[in-house]
C-alpha cells in the first residue's frame, strides 16, 4: 500500500533541520570568535565539541595532536574504571618471612593512598593499627628485622623519562613505586624574616634526613616561585628560585626520594614504641638489582597476617580529576600496566601506556593521535587529539557501564577542584563538568555540559599562546558561554 506523506509532514522535516543547521552555525560562529583572541595570534588550537551521538556539532583542528597537560587524566582515570573497575582496592600486606624468621615483610602493591592526607583521611592512623597487628602476630621479645618489598611496579620507571628537570623533586612529580606513604610528599618550612641570607630552613614535615643546597632568593610579590630539584633515590636536594619575603613560617613541597626505605624507618619507630628491638631495615631494591640478570629469581616468601585495604577505585579516580592529583594518576596507569604483566622487571609505565592504547582501540576510537608518556599528563611530550579526547568522553557516558561514577570524579565548574573558579555565577555554574589542564604554554579543557536533554562533550586545547593565562582562561569561559 502507498502511503502519501502530507506537505506538513515534509514542511517539519525542512524546519527541523533548518533548526539543527541553525544551531550548528550559531556554535561555529562563537569558536571563530573565540579564534579572533590577540592572544591566539601564534598558538595552535583545537577544539572539538559533540552531542551524545557522536554528531560533531562544531570543530576546529580537532583532529591534530596538541599537548594535553593534565586533561589527559581523563584518559587515564577512564582506563582504570574500564579495566579495574570501581570497587577495585589496592593492597598492602603484613607478612612473616618464612625463610627468615623474626623479620617482618611489608609488601606493596601501588596503593597511593596510604597515609594520604586526602579521601578524608587520617595520615599516620595506619601506623598505629599496623603496630597492634604486628604485636598479635610477632613475639616483641627477639629482635625484629623489617623489609619493604616496594619492587611492584620496579625502579626504573618511578618517574616518566619525558619528564622535565625542573618538576623532579617538586610534589607534584612524586614518583610512583609499589610503596607510597604520605602522598610521597614533605614539606619544607623556612623562616625568611631576615633579608641578609638565603631563606633559612626551620624544618621538614613529616620528618626526613635530606641534604638541601639552599639558593632560594627572597621576593616582595608574595609569589611562591620557589622549586626543589632531585632524582629519585638520591637524598640531596637543590633548592631554586625565590619565595616571599617577611614570613616568620612559609613552606614549599618536595617529593620523598625513597618512600619504600621512608615507610620502613617510620614504621620501625612506632614499633620500638611498641616494645619492640629492631635489628635491620631495608627495601627489596638490592635484591632486585642483585637478580636483575639472573635466569632463576627467586622472591622473597612471607606468610601474610594482615591485608591493609585502600579507598575505593572510584575515590581515588574522583580525587585524581577533581583536584588533578598527579600522584593518583601515575600509579593508576601503571596499576593498569600491572593487568598486562606481573614481571616485575618489566616496565609498568610502558605496559600501562599499551593497554591504554590497546583498550580504546579495541572500542572503536581512533588511536593515531595518542601519544603518551605518563599518566599525569605533566610531560610536554603528551600528545592528543580534541576528537579523540571527544570521542572518549562520549564512550564513557553512553557505553560504559561506569558512567555515572566517572561522570561524578570531574569537578563542577563555579563549584569544585581545579575548576571552582570557572564560570561561577553563570547560566553554566554547576551544568560544566570539566578536566583543566596547564603547564608552561598549555591550556585546555575537557568535559560535559549536561542540562535536561542537552547533552555534548567538549574539548579545548591551546598550545603556545601568548598573553596572560588568566585572560586566556576567560576567553575560553565565554566561548563556552557563547556555545552552551
Amino acid at each position: 500500500m502507498l502511503i502519501m506523506k502530507s506537505k506538513t509532514y515534509y514542511t517539519l522535516i525542512f524546519l527541523l533541520l533548518a533548526h539543527y543547521s541553525l544551531i550548528a552555525q550559531t556554535k561555529q560562529k562563537a569558536v571563530q570568535d573565540f579564534l579572533n583572541n590577540e592572544g591566539l595570534k601564534y598558538a595552535s588550537v583545537g577544539i572539538c565539541i559533540k552531542d551524545f551521538s557522536g554528531k560533531q556539532i562544531a570543530s576546529y583542528n580537532s583532529d591534530r595532536s596538541y599537548t594535553p597537560a593534565s586533561i589527559l587524566k581523563v584518559v587515564t582515570t577512564a582506563t582504570a574504571l574500564e579495566i579495574l573497575e570501581p570497587g577495585y582496592r589496592y593492597q598492602t600486606t603484613l607478612e612473616k618471612d618464612i625463610n627468615h624468621p623474626g623479620r617482618l615483610l611489608i609488601r606493596g602493591y601501588g596503593d597511593p593512598t596510604l597515609g594520604t592526607e586526602h579521601l578524608d583521611n587520617t595520615p599516620n592512623a595506619f601506623l598505629s593499627q599496623w603496630g597492634d597487628e604486628i604485636k598479635k602476630n610477632i613475639d616483641s621479645n627477639e629482635t625484629l628485622d623489617v623489609m619493604v618489598i616496594d619492587d611492584y611496579f620496579g625502579y626504573e620507571d618511578g618517574i616518566s623519562h619525558r619528564w622535565i628537570y625542573q618538576d623532579m623533586g617538586n610534589y607534584y612529580a612524586a614518583a610512583a613505586y609499589g610503596i607510597s606513604v604520605f602522598d610521597n610528599t614533605y614539606k619544607l618550612y623556612f623562616n625568611t624574616t631576615r633579608l641578609d641570607t638565603c631563606p633559612v630552613i626551620v624544618k621538614t614535615e613529616p620528618e626526613i634526613n635530606i641534604n638541601f643546597k639552599n639558593t632560594l632568593q627572597l621576593n616582595s610579590s608574595g609569589q611562591d616561585n620557589g622549586y626543589i630539584h632531585g632524582m629519585p633515590f638520591s637524598m640531596d636536594r637543590l633548592l631554586t628560585g625565590d619565595i616571599p619575603g617577611g614570613r616568620t613560617s612559609f613552606s614549599i613541597k618536595g617529593d620523598i626520594p625513597d618512600p619504600g626505605m621512608y615507610l620502613g624507618d617510620v614504621l620501625a619507630k612506632t614499633l620500638v614504641e611498641k616494645g619492640y628491638k629492631i635489628g635491620k631495615a631495608e627495601t627489596s631494591q638490592n635484591d632486585y638489582y642483585r637478580q636483575m640478570y639472573l635466569k632463576d629469581k627467586k622472591s622473597t616468601e612471607g606468610k601474610v597476617f594482615y591485608t591493609h585495604l585502600s579507598f575505593p577505585l572510584k575515590d581515588i579516580i574522583k580525587d585524581t580529576n577533581v583536584r588533578s592529583n598527579n600522584h593518583y594518576a601515575e600509579h593508576l596507569i601503571r596499576t593498569v600496566g600491572r593487568t598486562e604483566t606481573n614481571d616485575i622487571y618489566s616496565s609498568a609505565l610502558d605496559a600501562g601506556i599499551k593497554k591504554t592504547n590497546d583498550f580504546w582501540k579495541s572500542k572503536g576510537l581512533d588511536t593515531d593521535a595518542l601519544m603518551i608518556f605518563d599518566g599525569s599528563g605533566l610531560s610536554p611530550a603528551n600528545a592528543v587529539s580534541p576528537t579523540f579526547m571527544c570521542d572518549l568522553l562520549v564512550y564513557m557516558q553512553t557505553k560504559s557501564k561506569y558512567a555515572p561514577e566517572f561522570l561524578g570524579s570531574l569537578p563542577q565548574a563555579g563549584i569544585d577542584g581545579t575548576v571552582k573558579s570557572r564560570l561561577a555565577g553563570t547560566s553554566l555554574a554547576g551544568k560544566i563538568r570539566m578536566k583543566s589542564g596547564s603547564i608552561n604554554g598549555v591550556q585546555c579543557f575537557a568535559g560535559y555540559y549536561t542540562d535536561g536533554d542537552k547533552k555534548y562533550a567538549f574539548t579545548v586545547m591551546v598550545n603556545k599562546f601568548s598573553g596572560a593565562r588568566s585572560q586566556l582562561v576567560k576567553a575560553i569561559d565565554s566561548l563556552l558561554l557563547a556555545v552552551f
